[in-house]
């Protein structure tokens, strides 16, 4: 096959103008082609940057065209000077091609721009380079700098596994060869990955960077002093009144654009946050059980409960090294609030729940508890009220057993308190401990592992094995934009060895090691909300149910909202894959497919290769379903345990990240300041001043929209792709989403569905596919941008 006809070389017609890095503008520019018509239609193009500053390209339009009125090339590449490149930079018309349809002019260039994306996994990575490869996580902890900065390898290991980031090919540490020395100024990803100037991810790498390195040790300088809230109207002032702040703080704050927006600014040096959604209409609800039971379907983490089917509850640590980890939660425990049901019977009707965090935080509690014993590792059991909303029946809090571990769990079972005084301090108390095990799940596993980290690897094997007119190229890219980057600024400054994750989530420096024991279980096919409903015992197959799923508890929002967005998800790709291919041997037979689905599994997702459920892509129906989860995770799942962070977690006691003693023993100096003062011993237990703070400022800026942000049902260009009939497939999809928008208002203003809305009248939004800029608990972008 032949390289097809160039044609000669020309210029644009005016100059580009560099502008400085902040500059929010878009030029278009004219050039003029000679082109023979024996040539046919131009299916590609070279660019070549003859200047010294670099210029991102969004698109070309060919006009007058014999035959066609115009050709597109949606282009959206960061072009550098040529002599930069080893192979001059190609841009393909915006018609998408199966390998085997490609036309034979062009075959060439889609395979040598192919292998310009692999690269040949060697030498220093360039910031034009745009190579994309796997690495493990390898660059966590910085043992030059300190012996407690070394960090375990994540991934290439059985004890360790996890997904596969982007090889950056830094020098390995002087004291570990196999680790990765910390990007000391930018953490290359390839270029195009960072896709303009005013990015969100831009800023937010900035004020990470800047809030780690400048302002959070002049908050532990300055609140040295006076590390502890003594009353919850105090932590209240954080949004009403205010914090006074030094003016070395607030120089400190003042270049970092995205964190300097919670500064007053009219002349009065004041830390203020907004007002979390939580409290918004009412500033004591958060501390009701109805409240603390509807998180688990409608909060920030509704993705982990479970329905009860064994009891009492078991653990699947292995008994001959943790022993005995059964739970020691009686029937007599539960019975007396069961409504006169017994537990053999509330389970058979599904109306016992379970929110278990036992396994996940007791492997690692000796080493948390270490110097001072600080947490429990927890289990909840709750039960299905007649109105459909869920009440807490007992609390286990397990800790390890002193004589070692081996001896099983010593643990101590809370039931809800009748009354006030001391027992309801207790109980007060033993909900914050469930908490922050669910606050450190939620951030380490349900939000980082499960979104941002698992996609990765799919980014990763788009770009090598699936070229740009690749239909399936054209379907995921959307919901890949801007992950890689953030990923990387994450593994800089939050989950890194010191970072701001392990000074403010109660695991510390074994934060993101946690999450590699979750990663143990995971499973692909299960990510689909469907089979991780059906999975946590949430629903069951029913052919006559909307979506073919009875939910075990009608109103859950997360379920509700959720299986009517993935349905939608699901018939676009369907809609879309059957515009490419029309037999499962057309799949087979697609090389490109087969080398990426091979890359996924034996590289990307490497720890878990040998596993049997992995998809085959060996149908239309397998491709149909990988493409659904993974456009699901990398939007609707991950706003869906995103964007609420702030509005709940704003307010620290509602989502404390960290707890720093037990539960004190009766005869304790402790227990009667509990008796004294309920609020201040549930301050002292909690996150303390400096880092609640901490927490606050970084998820305000997590929870934020970008104003450059695309929702999903939306592109950033209409001309996405030049077959029509995709983009009337899209635009159905789109209607969809209108339609779903719509349905979910309407299901909010419900009465009669409590989980929506619940004690401190919020409701749920977060299922909301649109939003504007800024905090808004709601929107569903299309990629894990942030």
């Amino acid at each position: 096959m032949g390289n097809g006809f160039v044609g000669d070389q020309f210029f644009l017609e005016k100059r580009i103008p560099f502008l400085p890095t902040l500059a929010a503008r878009q030029d278009a520019f004219s050039v003029y082609f000679e082109w023979d018509n024996d040539f046919g239609i131009p299916g590609a193009f070279y660019i070549k940057n003859y200047t010294q500053g670099e210029f991102y390209l969004v698109s070309l339009t060919l006009e007058d065209i014999p035959g066609h009125d115009s050709i597109t090339f949606l282009c959206n590449s960061w072009v550098y000077n040529a002599k930069q490149y080893r192979k001059d930079r190609i841009f393909f018309a915006n018609k998408p091609y199966l390998p085997h349809e490609m036309p034979a002019p062009l075959v060439n260039y889609r395979h040598v721009e192919l292998d310009t994306l692999r690269g040949d996994g060697t030498a220093k990575r360039e910031e034009w380079d745009r190579i994309y490869d796997y690495d493990v996580y390898n660059d966590l902890g910085n043992p030059d700098k300190s012996r407690d900065l070394a960090r375990p390898i994540l991934g290439g290991s059985s004890k360790f596994p996890y997904p596969r980031r982007g090889r950056t090919c830094r020098k390995p540490t002087k004291t570990d060869s196999a680790s990765e020395r910390p990007a000391t100024d930018t953490n290359y990803v390839p270029r195009d990955e960072v896709f303009g100037h005013l990015k969100q991810a831009d800023f937010l790498g900035f004020g990470l960077k800047g809030l780690n390195q400048n302002v959070i040790p002049k908050f532990r300088n300055f609140f040295d002093f006076d590390k502890e809230f003594d009353n919850f109207e105090e932590v209240r002032c954080l949004f009403e009144g205010g914090v006074k702040l030094p003016t070395d703080i607030i120089s400190a704050i003042s270049p970092i654009a995205m964190v300097k927006e919670i500064f007053r600014t009219d002349g009065e040096n004041f830390l203020k946050y907004p007002p979390p959604h939580v409290i918004q209409a009412d500033k004591s609800a958060w501390m009701t059980d109805e409240e603390f039971a509807r998180e688990m379907l409608a909060g920030v983490n509704p993705c982990v409960i479970q329905r009860l089917q064994v009891f009492p509850p078991e653990s699947k640590l292995d008994p001959n090294v943790y022993g005995d980890q059964t739970s020691t939660i009686t029937k007599e425990h539960l019975e007396i609030n069961t409504d006169g049901l017994t537990v053999e019977k509330a389970i058979q009707d599904e109306r016992l729940f379970i929110l278990d965090y036992h396994d996940a935080f007791m492997s690692y509690l000796k080493y948390i508890n270490k110097p001072i014993p600080k947490s429990y590792a927890t289990r909840t059991i709750l039960f299905l009220k007649d109105d459909g909303t869920l009440k807490p029946l007992a609390i286990e809090l397990s800790l390890p057993h002193p004589d070692g571990e081996k001896y099983g769990a010593v643990s101590k079972v809370l039931l809800p308190p009748e009354g006030h005084g001391v027992q309801r301090t207790i109980w007060q108390l033993a909900k914050a401990y469930v908490v922050v095990n669910d606050a450190c799940f939620h951030q380490l596993m349900s939000h980082w592992l499960n979104t941002h980290c698992v996609i990765e690897p799919f980014i990763i094997a788009t770009n090598r094995c699936l070229s740009v007119v690749h239909p399936i190229h054209k379907l995921l890219q959307p919901h890949y934009r801007d992950t890689m980057n953030i990923n990387a600024l994450a593994r800089s400054s939050l989950i890194s060895g010191g970072g701001i994750i392990e000074q403010a989530f109660l695991p510390g420096p074994y934060a993101v090691e946690m999450s590699s024991a979750v990663y143990k279980d995971w499973v692909f096919p299960d990510q689909a909300l469907p089979a991780d409903l059906i999975k946590r015992g949430m629903a069951v197959q029913d052919a006559s149910a909307p979506h073919g799923l009875r939910l075990v508890i009608k109103d859950y929002p997360f379920a509700v909202d959720g299986l009517e967005i993935w349905d939608a998800i699901k018939a676009w790709v369907k809609d879309y894959v059957s515009l490419y291919y029309k037999t499962d041997v057309a799949i087979q037979r697609d090389a490109e497919l087969q080398e990426f689905w091979k890359e996924v599994v034996e590289i990307g997702h490497g720890d878990h290769k040998n596993k049997p459920w992995w998809p085959e892509m060996n149908s239309i129906n397998e491709l149909v379903e990988s493409c659904s989860i993974i456009i699901w995770l990398a939007s609707a799942f991950h706003a869906a345990v995103n964007f609420g962070q702030y509005p709940y977690g704003g307010l620290i006691l509602n989502r404390p990240t960290m707890t720093r003693r037990l539960i004190p023993e009766k005869g304790t100096k402790e227990y009667e300041e509990m008796e004294k003062d309920d609020q201040r011993a549930y301050l002292r237990t909690i996150t303390p001043k400096t880092e609640a703070l901490i927490d606050l400022t970084v998820i305000e800026i997590l929870s934020r929209h970008a104003s450059d942000e695309v929702y999903l049902g939306k592109r950033e260009n209409d001309e996405w792709t030049a077959d029509e009939k995709a983009r009337v497939a899209f635009k159905r999809f789109a209607k969809k989403m209108e339609d779903i928008e719509k349905k979910i208002e309407s299901r909010n203003k419900e009465p009669d569905l409590l989980n929506r809305t619940g004690p401190v009248k919020m409701p749920y939004t977060l299922l909301l596919p649109t939003s504007g800029e800024g905090l808004t608990c709601r929107g569903i972008p299309n990629s894990v941008s942030i």
